[in-house]
């Protein structure tokens, strides 16, 4: 096994990898067959609706061939700032789709009163008396908000956004090899299993954070080119053209697509392109918008938006989601060995 015991007991899984979920890419199919080559999954809710979010839920009840009772091993990741901005029965609606369905985690990011939602998610499992309550995932970027979310609010699992990482994040957080030691030198050991993200894309990372004192790691841009991804052909295609360097933190494509509702402090990091680079200039914003709206329709990668974490280079094709998980375990474990034969000397 590669990972900490107590890791393996709250997750059941083989291999000490979590897909991220990533709004307009993680969807039932994607979570499904991660979950199903012994990592595990989470889909977005991101900006769907209620009907949505049971779609690719049903997805992937169906690639499990479960039952509408059984309990679904994957998770669903939600914004926060998402839930907070909507009517309480409108948020509450949101969540309850996924509790519904018995969803084995919900994953918690970027708001203001994460604290509200951890307690609606327990209450919704004291209410219909499970067994088996849902394990709830919160991201943080800092030591402060770390200690404030094992200690004050209880989560079951803690996860460490590092700057390096793709998609949306706190432009202030610290890199991922400082983050992590800090957060775990500011915990109780063994409390709480903290994973490891950003910037995170083959077996050797996995191998490293691990040795450094995570549980485990969560990949997202790795994921992002997979045959099951949502992401388009362009945007995959896109991927697997980048370079070491070609990353972003920025806000234009928020300013672009006019999602500009994020908490203060977070930008996103994702491909550089003329997108980011007329912003940069000042270019008139309804002009931008226009041509960003029209590289949209046809994926033209210069003008497009494609989130991606500084690990990206590492990415040489697309695969399917099963042989990622499975490279992914058998070059760590290979580090591994290679680790151990140093230390012993052998």
């Amino acid at each position: 096994m590669l990972s900490d015991e107590c890791y393996i007991c709250i997750t059941g899984i083989r291999t000490p990898v979590v897909a991220a979920p990533m709004a307009g890419a993680s969807g039932g199919a994607l979570a499904a067959q991660v979950t199903v080559a012994g990592a595990f999954g989470f889909l977005a809710a991101g900006y769907l609706d209620p009907e949505s979010l049971q779609k690719e839920l049903a997805l992937a009840r169906g690639i499990f061939g479960l039952a509408a009772s059984d309990r679904l091993p994957v998770g669903v990741g939600y914004l926060a700032w998402k839930l907070e901005k909507s009517m309480d029965a409108e948020a509450e609606e949101m969540l309850a789709v996924a509790l519904d369905n018995h969803v084995q985690a919900i994953w918690l990011a970027f708001g203001v009163r994460i604290d509200k939602w951890i307690r609606y998610i327990r209450t919704y499992d004291e209410n219909h008396r499970r067994p088996d309550p849902t394990l709830i995932f919160v991201q943080v970027s800092s030591v402060e908000d770390a200690v404030v979310a094992v200690k004050n609010w209880k989560v079951d699992v803690l996860i460490a956004q590092g700057n390096e990482s793709g998609g949306h994040g706190y432009r202030a957080a610290p890199p991922l090899l400082t983050l992590v030691p800090s957060i775990l030198q500011a915990l109780p050991q063994g409390v709480t299993p903290l994973l490891a993200a950003g910037g995170l894309n083959d077996g050797r990372h996995v191998a490293s954070l691990l040795s450094l004192g995570a549980d485990g790691v969560v990949l997202g841009t790795r994921f992002l080119a997979t045959t099951e991804s949502l992401y388009t052909e362009a945007q995959k295609r896109a991927l697997v053209a980048a370079r070491s360097g070609s990353t972003v933190r920025t806000m234009a494509f928020d300013r672009a697509r006019g999602t500009l509702e994020w908490p203060v402090g977070i930008d996103g990091r994702a491909l550089y392109n003329s997108t980011v680079k007329d912003m940069e200039e000042g270019v008139d914003i309804h002009i931008v918008k226009e041509k960003f709206k029209k590289g949209v329709q046809d994926g033209d990668p210069d003008r497009m938006l494609v989130w991606a974490g500084t690990g990206v280079d590492l990415i040489s094709g697309v695969s399917n989601a099963k042989d990622v998980v499975q490279e992914l375990h058998d070059v760590a474990v290979e580090r591994f060995k290679v680790s151990r034969e140093f230390y012993t000397g052998n």
